[in-house]
C-alpha cells in the first residue's frame, strides 16, 4: 500500500518503519525538522525486540510538502493538532484515501469524518509502546496489539486491506466491532498512566516504587470505565486493570507520550484524555475526583512558561 503517516513522532515512526520493512511504500509527514533531517541523512534507527537496524526506505516530508494521494493515511498527531495537520496534508488525501486514527483520547472519529466519508474513516487503539530518544532514533520493547473498525461499523474492503497491511508488519491487528469499548478502555489506561507520569516525571515502572502509585493508577482507570458504562459503552474494568498492571510490570522503562511532551516543553493532550473523561462524567452525573485532580495538575504543568 501507499501509506502516509501523519505525525511521525515515536509511534508514527515505529509504525512507519515496520510497515516500510514489510514492503509498503511509506511517507512520514511531520514538522520536526531535526527528526526529518536525521532520517533523510542516516535512515530511521529502529530498536525493537527483534534487534537494532536502520530503515532507509522511507520518504520524509513536512505535511504541506506532500504531493501524492495515499491509499491509507494513519493519523498519530495529538488530537489538538488533528484538523490543522490534515488541512496541511490535503495533497495526501485523494477521493479513495482511507483515514485511520490510532490517536490517544476521545473524539477522534468526529474530527476525521470532516475530511473523508465515514466508510473511509477507521478508528482504533494500539497498545504498542514507543520512545524517541533522539532525532531519527525510535525504540519499542515489549508486545502490543491494534484493534480497529470503520467509524460507521461497516466491514469494507479497505478495512480488510488495512488489517492485512498492519499484520504484515507484525503489529497484531484485528478488526473489532467493539472498538468503542476498546477506545474507552485505552482512554482509561492513558488517563491513569499518562497523567501520573506527566506529573511525577516517573517512567511507567517507577510508578511502582511505592504501593500508592499502582493503587492511584487503578482508581483513575476505574473512574473512566465507570463513565463509559454510564454512557452505555461496555468497557471492561478488569481488562483495563490487567492492562495497567501489565504495563507497570513489563513496560517499566517506557515514558508515555504525555511525559515526553512535558520533558520537551510541549503542550500535552490532557484535554482529550482526562479532560474528555471529566466532561463526559459531568454529563452523566458522575463524580471522578481522582481523574479530575490529575487533570488540574497537568493543566498547571501545561501552563508553565515554555
Amino acid at each position: 500500500m501507499q501509506i502516509a503517516i501523519l505525525g511521525a513522532g515515536a509511534m508514527g515512526s515505529l509504525f512507519g518503519g515496520l510497515l516500510a520493512e514489510a514492503g509498503h511504500d511509506v511517507t512520514l509527514l511531520d514538522i520536526d525538522e531535526a527528526h526529518l533531517a536525521a532520517i533523510r541523512q542516516n535512515g530511521l534507527r529502529l530498536s525493537t525486540d527483534a534487534g537494532e537496524r536502520v530503515v532507509r526506505q522511507l520518504t520524509v516530508l513536512r505535511p504541506e510538502s506532500a504531493s501524492a494521494a495515499a491509499d491509507l493515511l494513519i493519523v498519530f498527531t495529538k488530537t489538538l493538532h488533528t484538523a490543522a495537520a490534515l488541512e496541511a496534508a490535503r495533497a495526501a488525501l485523494g477521493p479513495q484515501t482511507a483515514l485511520l486514527s490510532l490517536q490517544n483520547g476521545l473524539g477522534n472519529a468526529e474530527r476525521l469524518v470532516r475530511f473523508a466519508e465515514p466508510a473511509r474513516v477507521m478508528v482504533g487503539v494500539t497498545t504498542w509502546p514507543a520512545d524517541k530518544s533522539e532525532p531519527g532514533r525510535v525504540s519499542s520493547h515489549g508486545s502490543g496489539a491494534i484493534r480497529l473498525m470503520s467509524a460507521d461499523g461497516s466491514r469494507t474492503p479497505v478495512l480488510a486491506q488495512t488489517v492485512d497491511a498492519l499484520n504484515s508488519a507484525g503489529l497484531a491487528c484485528t478488526a473489532d466491532p467493539d472498538v468503542w469499548a476498546a477506545i474507552w478502555e485505552k482512554a482509561a489506561f492513558n488517563a491513569a498512566l499518562n497523567s501520573l507520569c506527566a506529573v511525577t516525571q516517573c517512567t511507567v515502572g517507577e510508578l511502582t516504587n511505592t504501593p500508592d502509585g499502582e493503587a492511584l493508577a487503578l482508581k483513575i482507570a476505574g473512574e473512566a470505565v465507570a463513565v463509559a458504562r454510564a454512557l452505555g459503552i461496555e468497557a471492561n474494568d478488569a481488562h483495563v486493570a490487567a492492562n495497567v498492571r501489565h504495563a507497570l510490570a513489563h513496560h517499566r522503562a517506557h515514558r508515555p507520550s504525555m511525559l515526553q511532551d512535558v520533558l520537551a516543553g510541549r503542550r500535552t493532550e490532557i484535554e482529550a484524555i482526562n479532560g474528555a473523561v471529566v466532561e463526559a462524567a459531568r454529563e452523566a452525573g458522575l463524580a471522578v475526583p481522582y481523574t479530575e485532580s490529575l487533570l488540574h495538575l497537568v493543566r498547571l504543568v501545561d501552563a508553565r512558561p515554555r
